[in-house]
């Protein structure tokens, strides 16, 4: 069962996550933040017990981040982190937005869910000013900024869109890589879709 987090799950998600941050899959951050972000955060539950977490942070009106998405080593290969995905891509349709960013290791598993590689910022000059002004890491990121450079080494930009027309926009502004047919990575049709499902963990504030 996958279902809103509450605060008595906060402990559960940390014990998740920690191993997640140490390897650096995660970017590690303190207990209070957890608390903040709670309504961003859903659990999968089995048992009685998390056994998988995520969250949807918004940061424009037509784009979020898939963020802090682990689950436990028992759980894996059962489908859990695909649930939560599902859980998280369903509230992103909710409250309207169109794309859905992560920055991941796991390309093979967000592949299999409709994600796609990119390269750049797809938003407006305008937007991206916009969003400068924000001090979350996570948007830091998702703007490909330097000061957060350590953070993403090895990781791979990936969006799922929500909506075909902002696809459309996207690759009308020539803001998804080209491959030498014409059409954008990950696209059907294209090389280098949906592969099968790999550990469901990813960059991002853990």
């Amino acid at each position: 069962m996958v279902r809103p987090a509450r605060t008595p799950d906060v402990r559960a998600v940390r014990a998740l996550t920690a191993p997640l941050a140490e390897r650096r899959v995660l970017v590690a951050k303190e207990a209070v933040a957890y608390y903040e972000g709670l309504p961003e955060l859903v659990v999968a539950e089995a048992g009685g017990r998390v056994v998988g977490c995520g969250a949807l942070h918004v940061f424009w009106e037509d784009l979020a981040e898939v963020r802090t998405l682990a689950v436990a080593d028992e759980a894996r290969g059962a489908g859990v982190g695909g649930l939560v995905l599902a859980e998280l891509l369903h509230r992103a349709r909710d409250v309207g937005v169109a794309r859905v960013f992560c920055l991941t290791f796991e390309t093979r598993f967000f592949a299999a869910h409709g994600f796609e590689e990119i390269d750049g910022t797809p938003v407006e000059p305008e937007v991206f000013a916009e969003l400068l002004r924000s001090h979350d890491d996570g948007v830091a990121e998702f703007l490909d900024l330097a000061r957060v450079k350590p953070n993403t080494l090895g990781n791979t930009r990936m969006i799922r869109y929500l909506d075909e027309d902002a696809r459309a926009h996207d690759v009308a502004r020539q803001r998804l890589p080209r491959t030498a047919g014409g059409t954008s990575p990950g696209l059907p049709g294209a090389p280098g879709g949906a592969g099968q499902t790999g550990r469901p963990g990813q960059r991002g504030s853990a």
